[in-house]
């Protein structure tokens, strides 16, 4: 039978896999505004969720000061529909570095006068800047409002009235700026959606950032998501992109595809090259931790007629 991950932890020889979860939209149509994060992104970062200088930290050489307040600004496609505006994933755009270098050259009058800063570091899809003046924005990630209707997920006043309207304003401004820019035209010939926005988000300092024990107590990370980047150097743990089946043992991982590689973890368990598995994932949006060990997998029946069955992941997802 699973149990409970906060039972005393001795030198067991565990493998930990979080899963991605989703918003629990039921839960926030009631409130006024949503809440900041994803559930995983909560999970790892703690509740305040300081994305930025966590993805700076993961995607720059660069020495982040850890009570600095970081943006991260992102080149975006907004969808027009009948009566709304949807935003695209980075994974639907198609940006190239150089399109995003051009944009940014184009945009950054703009955006060091609002700021009162310099661009710390830019790559394709993201560009870091210290917040000043938009530090107390409450702002969501791309990955939690792309395909979604953005008037629910534009930023907001938190402490202070009129920030999100300076926002708007600069926003406004770029937006105007790309759309008679020589990079839509050459994207539009392409049959390729236009950069018609640009999307501020993960506002927060590295001080911010409480990451969970499960990620601490680990030796090593396995991922291919940016924030795992910065949450291995953050915590000067290695970090492998890819999963290695020789190394399962006090490992943390957060897969693309985790269900290849439940065969794996299911037969390291049973040829007792671990001794427990735990699963992290979010059902409802809530936070959930169950631990699996070899008598787990190949459950009797009660029925003694009846061969064992092993479990498989969907059943560990569907419970």
């Amino acid at each position: 039978m699973t149990r409970n991950s906060h039972s005393q932890q001795s030198s067991l020889r565990r493998f930990t896999l979080m899963l991605s979860g989703e918003d629990a939209l039921d839960d926030q149509v009631n409130n006024s505004r949503p809440i900041q994060g994803l559930p995983h992104e909560r999970f790892l970062l703690g509740n305040k969720v300081p994305l930025a200088p966590v993805l700076l930290l993961g995607q720059s050489e660069q020495v982040v000061n850890p009570t600095e307040v970081i943006a991260c600004l992102q080149p975006v496609h907004f969808h027009a529909t009948r009566d709304h505006l949807i935003l695209m994933g980075q994974n639907q755009i198609d940006l190239t570095a150089d399109e995003s270098t051009r944009l940014l050259k184009a945009a950054l009058p703009f955006i060091e006068e609002d700021f009162q800063s310099t661009v710390l570091f830019q790559n394709t899809h993201y560009w870091f800047i210290p917040a000043g003046p938009f530090s107390e924005l409450a702002t969501y990630s791309v990955d939690q409002a792309h395909g979604r209707n953005i008037d629910w997920w534009m930023p907001r006043d938190t402490n202070e009235d009129g920030v999100a309207k300076r926002w708007r304003k600069l926003q406004n401004e770029i937006q105007m700026l790309w759309h008679i820019g020589p990079v839509n035209e050459e994207r539009e010939q392409r049959g390729m959606p236009s950069i018609n926005s640009i999307w501020i988000n993960g506002i927060g300092k590295l001080a911010d950032v409480q990451a969970p024990a499960a990620l601490k107590n680990s030796q090593r990370l396995i991922g291919q998501h940016p924030l795992l980047s910065g949450l291995a150097r953050l915590l000067d743990l290695p970090l492998k992109s890819d999963f290695d089946s020789a190394l399962l043992a006090d490992t943390f991982a957060w897969l693309n595809q985790p269900e290849l590689a439940w065969p794996q973890l299911s037969k390291a368990l049973q040829e007792k090259q671990l001794d427990e598995l735990l699963i992290i994932d979010f059902p409802h949006g809530n936070t959930r931790e169950r631990i699996f060990t070899a008598k787990d997998i190949n459950k009797k029946s009660w029925a003694f007629w009846k061969k064992s069955e092993p479990l498989t992941w969907k059943k560990i997802t569907q419970s």
